[in-house]
């Protein structure tokens, strides 16, 4: 002891507390009030006097609860504006620093490594971390008329971390119904027990048989929320009790996140814990620590492992100096049974090892105590250390979808502060060759994992992963609803390795057991003008098709529904030979479109755009036909986007354009970051993309971002006199001319692509209008175009 460097780190105290509905003391306590209770526990357990330990705290650090983990999550009882100072001053500390970790189980053992680092580093010299969810107050008293209120407004310096998303949840993602954890775990489990050769049966007794030493171990534990003991069989038996929850995983062996649980991690400096009259058999040292982030799931080369985590395991087993079979004690995380095998079977550990894979007794059955369930295991594995000196224990903490997991091994024996090396093994991680993945999807495949997820009503919804016959690509895809046949597939013998149809659509991917099911599932639409629309008006005149934006009442911004009718439309225009020229204009006086509609993208409605992009136009390839976009006022965002996309543009003088989406938090991904810099002068372009300025109509005539500019109130003429100059032109040179435009606008050299050989312009050459057209200018009179 004496040797070690005063600035060594050392966990001194460690702290839980918890309560239940139906305990006869129940006090419906807050988040900040159980953290609070755990952290008061973690001062007494230093075994020196509370208020003094108190005073030395420097850094306090929160892991966040479920309601600030996710975008527009309820918070039906009021929280504190700053967690983690709430839990500060509950306990009489006034540390310099607060911090409010990211989302991700792996975040109360990441915490406790990097304070030991910052400790280490001299950085400071007490630091207590805690979490807490009072998920099981909140869901019982949100609806009842004394429900308690949590809401606190604390001042202080806070270092919000933000949620960490990143990575972990894609909107891709979600629109195929990966919403949720155990949708996404399922795949894993699928997975492996696809490599492992097993029947379904032969994987449930597998998953039963590990988690049921977790309930006798949960059952004896005063902190757990489920504190029964339950056999193998009875954790996996399918019951109304225990029903499906996502294929393979019943309720029982699925995380509980109904909880009311804190706990609390109190580390310093030697020399602070020596000055503070902290025993010296209260000690425990962090001998080895890693933090590894696994690729993000579709880019991972095996969807039925995790090697990051075991690497991470590895790596602190390396930095302590030594290997599994030293441990004495382990808890893995154990959201859903994947999250230990992966690292068991890594390591080679036995699901049955006499030692046991949890302290706990694990997230389904101690509780998932939301982000925060390692923080219990870490005080668990302080706790046997101290009781067993010399001992080591290890705590395996994961987050996201077996994404991120963060290690440390705990003992009583001194060792000197030890770096690790997690920054190079995680470039190596990053440097793994992934699948290329096909966000649209389209033609023969083979399933690569999959899930069926059940709803309380029993409606099931497939998921399915796989890589196309073509090119090996790796896709996403979701089941359609009424499809029992493929359902089937998936829930009966081994559908892995299955060869199946699926095909591409504005709103995802699907999936069905052959073409001809998926065709009669969803009927290919005939590309063919209706009389009436929902959200859009058209008008045919001659060869002039006028399509009108009709929701003046919100500025004609543009939801799924209308994107999706606008597709419609001009897939019907591109394919009907007797329409020549298309007008897109906005109904009213004020707004051409202002873009995506925000307040329904607001109301958590799935938002998605058709193949062909915003409006039907913004992804359209192929567009040999012209659309003149007619502005009247506003073209804001989306809108701008929509009349970037259109090959001329005819604004009349209120018209204004802005790609404005930074000013909500967004980017102008339907083609305005392209487009735009390809229209204007670079720099215009950048300034406008960066601040979201708008530009009047007479600025962008300058800019030569619109072609005309009109009096108040004649975009529409303006458009149809336009319209009128081109009609008067051979349709299919204007077609041609568009091509060629289009198939050339990536050649670099002019004479190269003055020379590119083009079908277009072979088979314009031997065109009836071509021949009537030199044909009447001969004879001196009007040529009469057949557009053939």
């Amino acid at each position: 002891m004496t040797s070690l460097d005063p600035r060594t780190p050392v966990v001194i105290g460690v702290g839980q507390s918890s309560e239940r509905l139906e305990d006869p003391d129940y006090r419906r306590l807050s988040p900040v009030e159980l953290a609070a209770a755990a952290a008061r526990e973690a001062l007494a357990d230093t075994a020196a006097d509370p208020a003094t330990v108190t005073s030395a705290i420097d850094t306090v650090a929160g892991v966040r609860q479920f309601e600030i983990s996710i975008p527009g999550a309820a918070a039906p009882l009021g929280l504190s504006d700053n967690y983690p100072r709430s839990v500060a001053h509950r306990i009489g500390a006034a540390p310099a620093r607060a911090i409010l970790e990211v989302v991700g189980g792996q975040a109360p053992q990441h915490l406790v490594n990097e304070m030991a680092a910052t400790i280490a580093r001299g950085d400071a010299q007490a630091a207590l971390v805690f979490g807490s969810e009072a998920i099981s107050t909140v869901q019982a008293l949100a609806g009842t008329e004394d429900r308690p209120d949590f809401t606190e407004h604390v001042g202080g310096q806070l270092e919000d971390r933000g949620w960490g998303l990143e990575g972990l949840m894609s909107p891709h993602l979600a629109s195929h119904g990966l919403t949720d954890v155990a949708s996404q775990y399922a795949l894993f489990d699928n997975a492996r027990r696809a490599r492992l050769g097993q029947s379904r049966e032969e994987y449930a007794a597998g998953m039963g048989a590990l988690f049921a030493p977790f309930t006798d171990i949960a059952a004896k534990n005063p902190h757990s929320a489920a504190p029964v003991r339950r056999s193998a069989g009875e954790l996996v038996a399918v019951t109304e009790k225990n029903r499906l929850i996502a294929e393979p995983y019943p309720r029982y062996v699925v995380a509980r996140e109904k909880v009311n649980q804190g706990a609390a991690v109190l580390v310093m400096s030697v020399a602070t814990a020596r000055r503070l009259g902290v025993p010296q058999d209260r000690w425990v040292f962090l001998h080895g620590h890693a933090d590894l982030r696994e690729r993000d799931v579709m880019e991972r080369a095996d969807l039925s492992r995790s090697p990051a985590a075991v690497m991470a395991v590895e790596h602190a087993l390396e930095i302590a100096g030594i290997t599994v079979a030293d441990l004495a004690t382990l808890d893995l995380y154990s959201c859903f049974p994947i999250a230990v095998s992966n690292v068991a079977d890594g390591l080679g550990i036995a699901a049955d090892d006499p030692r046991g894979l949890t302290l706990t007794g694990g997230l389904p059955f101690f509780g998932g105590a939301g982000n925060n369930y390692s923080m219990h295991a870490i005080a668990e594995t302080v706790q046997r250390a101290r009781t067993s000196p010399g001992t080591f224990g290890l705590v395996g903490a994961n987050g996201g979808s077996l994404s991120k997991y963060s290690v440390g091994v705990y003992a009583t024996t001194p060792t000197a502060w030890r770096p690790d090396r997690s920054a190079e093994f995680q470039a190596h991680i990053d440097a793994w060759e992934a699948p290329e993945e096909a966000r649209r999807a389209d033609g023969w495949a083979t399933i690569e994992t999959y899930t069926v997820t059940y709803g309380r009503d029993g409606t099931r919804t497939g998921v399915v992963i796989g890589r196309l016959e073509t090119d090996d690509r790796r896709f996403v895809a979701l089941t359609h609803e009424d499809d029992e046949e493929m359902l089937d597939l998936l829930t009966a013998d081994e559908p892995i390795g299955r060869r199946v149809y699926v095909r591409s659509f504005g709103y995802g991917n699907r999936v069905a057991t052959g073409e001809e099911q998926l065709n009669a599932l969803f009927p290919r639409r005939e590309p063919i003008l209706r009389d009436d629309y929902e959200f859009v008006t058209v008008r045919r005149h001659g060869h002039l098709l006028e399509v009108t934006i009709n929701r003046p009442e919100a500025r004609n911004s543009l939801t799924p529904q209308a994107n999706d009718e606008l597709d419609q439309v001009f897939d019907a225009y591109f394919a009907d030979p007797g329409l020549w020229v298309a007008i897109l204009t906005g109904a009213g006086e004020h707004s051409f479109s202002a873009g995506n509609d925000l307040k329904y993208a607001a109301s958590g409605e799935p938002m998605w755009v058709p193949r062909n992009g915003f409006a039907g136009l913004t992804s359209r390839r192929g567009m040999t036909k012209p659309v003149i976009a007619a502005v009247n006022g506003y073209a804001m965002g989306g809108g701008c986007e929509i009349a970037l996309a259109c090959h001329l543009t005819v604004a009349d003088e209120t018209a204004q354009f802005a790609l404005s989406e930074v000013k909500v938090g967004l980017v102008a991904a339907a083609g305005g970051l392209v487009r735009l810099p390809r229209a204007v002068p670079r720099k215009i372009a950048t300034e406008m993309i960066l601040t979201g300025r708008r530009v009047t109509a007479g600025e962008a005539l300058a800019l030569g971002l619109v072609n005309r500019v009109v009096p108040a109130g004649t975009a529409l003429a303006g458009a149809r006199a336009l319209a009128a100059e081109i009609l008067d032109g051979s349709p299919i040179s204007v077609r041609t001319s568009l091509q060629v435009m289009a198939e050339t606008e990536g050649i670099a050299d002019t004479v190269d692509a003055i020379e590119h050989p083009s079908s277009a312009l072979d088979d314009l050459i031997v065109s009836q209008d071509a021949i009537e057209g030199m044909t009447a200018f001969a004879q001196k009179r009007r040529p009469q175009w057949k557009n053939r």
